[in-house]
């Protein structure tokens, strides 16, 4: 496992040169729309979306959060994992950014119902943390899958669920992981997992191999949401899935081994293939019901995938800025590297690329607070296609202009390449919103015939 760094951002307000680092990183809620101004400069978008006045301050706290306490703490992250006598630790430097960002009110951002924010508003503070993405979300309690965990348990658990394990959740006490993608299956076609939840008087038992289990290798990681089958092969194939907590303590839970994302280890959090033999839990730990595994799922991803993509634009960012520096920086054949017409073209159509991905994320978070998350499930499909895609292309093209210095590690890109890359398959690989999007059109002119 691999920690990037790089002396390559510039600060927007203040022109310091900071190091910087990355690191393997259907509910409608009513709000009021009234009085809302839109964000200025560049992390807005200009008389389309308005946010509120709390937001725009929200905005600006964090983006000197960032400034007086992440971007330092890149550097000190990664002396304390080299000097660490395992990557499987506790940063300590992360645990004084949690304790900053809560004394400052930067905690829980995520959640509407805590923080006051839409997913609109919301959206914008995601792509501010996305240029530290190794940091700055678990810095303010925003870092998935914990604020995905968080959500399903917020919405659907029940009191005992939520005392239990939401409040040191969202506390940061604690770290959780999440269960669904199998080994043996094409698992894009979430029908296909095998893992078995059967009941046994006031028990249900769980055996089956998941993989891609991401926060599993955190020390700190206490509680696992896995979703496996409950119903047998004659229940309607959407109602077959149930999402059940498995502590990691209980018996029968066996780490295999940390997955490696592109030769990054993602320490300390990582991803797990974990197996589950005869592991045994009380019927309390059932969320919402047997056989409301999809109907929980897609309550979980929509508003993640507003998180994701927009952290990936933040990333997109703060590519481009690294291109520009080095572009600039640089010189080739008598010139700088920037007045070169192709090099020119690269930085032009990573701009476009931006401000288009940035205008579908936020349209996205905008249904979803108008209408929910079921109402906006082209646009969710229409964002994960594209915000993976254009950050993979950005950090490529900063790839290039770097030469030498873009494939090693003395930058973040080949962590942010390797992040975006990976996000075309996680959470549902480009085909199958590909896919869903074009049922979608064809059916409105096609109607059931499709």
């Amino acid at each position: 496992g691999r920690v990037m760094l790089s002396l390559h951002r510039i600060a927007p307000a203040s022109g310091i040169r900071l190091a910087s680092l990355a690191v393997g990183t259907g509910h409608v809620h009513k709000v009021d729309m009234s009085e809302r101004p839109a964000f200025s400069g560049r992390l807005g978008v200009r008389g389309l979306f308005g946010v509120s006045n709390r937001a725009v301050e929200l905005r600006d706290r964090l983006q000197t959060f960032m400034e007086e306490h992440v971007y330092p703490a890149e550097r000190v992250y990664v002396k304390e994992m080299e000097s660490a006598p395992s990557r499987w630790t506790v940063v300590p430097v992360v645990e004084r950014l949690k304790a900053e960002a809560k004394r400052q009110g930067l905690w829980n951002l995520f959640l509407p119902e805590i923080s006051g924010l839409s997913q609109l508003e919301y959206a914008h503070l995601a792509e501010i943390t996305g240029r530290s993405p190794g940091i700055a979300p678990e810095a303010i309690n925003c870092s998935a899958p914990d604020t995905g965990n968080m959500e399903v348990l917020h919405l659907y658990g029940s009191d005992e669920q939520k005392k239990q394990w939401l409040e040191p959740l969202l506390d940061g006490k604690i770290r959780s992981a999440f269960c669904m993608t199998e080994p043996a299956v094409a698992s894009s076609d979430a029908t296909n997992m095998e893992c078995s939840i059967v009941r046994d008087g006031d028990q249900y038992v769980i055996n089956g191999r998941k993989w891609w289990s991401s926060g599993a290798g955190d020390p700190r990681c206490k509680i696992a949401i896995l979703m496996g089958r409950t119903g047998s092969h004659d229940v309607p194939k959407h109602k077959r899935h149930s999402m059940i907590l498995v502590p990691m303590d209980t018996p029968g839970v066996k780490k295999i081994r940390p997955l490696h994302v592109f030769g990054y280890d993602e320490a300390p959090h990582g991803h797990y293939e974990i197996n589950f033999e005869d592991v045994r839990v009380p019927l309390e730990n059932m969320i919402l019901g047997e056989g409301r595994g999809f109907e929980i799922a897609q309550g979980r991803l929509g508003p993640g995938r507003i998180h994701h993509c927009m952290r990936l634009i933040g990333m997109a960012e703060r590519a481009v800025e690294m291109m520009c520096n080095r572009a600039i920086s640089r010189y080739a054949f008598g010139k700088a590297i920037a007045r070169q017409g192709i090099v020119q073209h690269q930085i032009a159509q990573s701009r476009i690329e931006i401000e288009q991905a940035r205008l579908l994320t936020l349209n996205a978070a905008d249904i979803i607070d108008k209408h929910g998350t079921k109402e906006a499930r082209r646009e969710i499909a229409m964002i994960k296609v594209v915000a993976p895609q254009i950050a993979q292309a950005i950090v490529d093209r900063a790839i290039q202009v770097h030469g030498g210095a873009g494939v090693c590690q003395d930058t973040p890109l080949p962590m942010f390449f390797a992040y975006a890359r990976t996000l075309r398959i996680a959470d549902g690989p480009d085909e199958v919103h590909l896919a869903s999007l074009a049922k979608q059109e064809l059916k409105k002119h096609f109607g059931s015939r499709i």
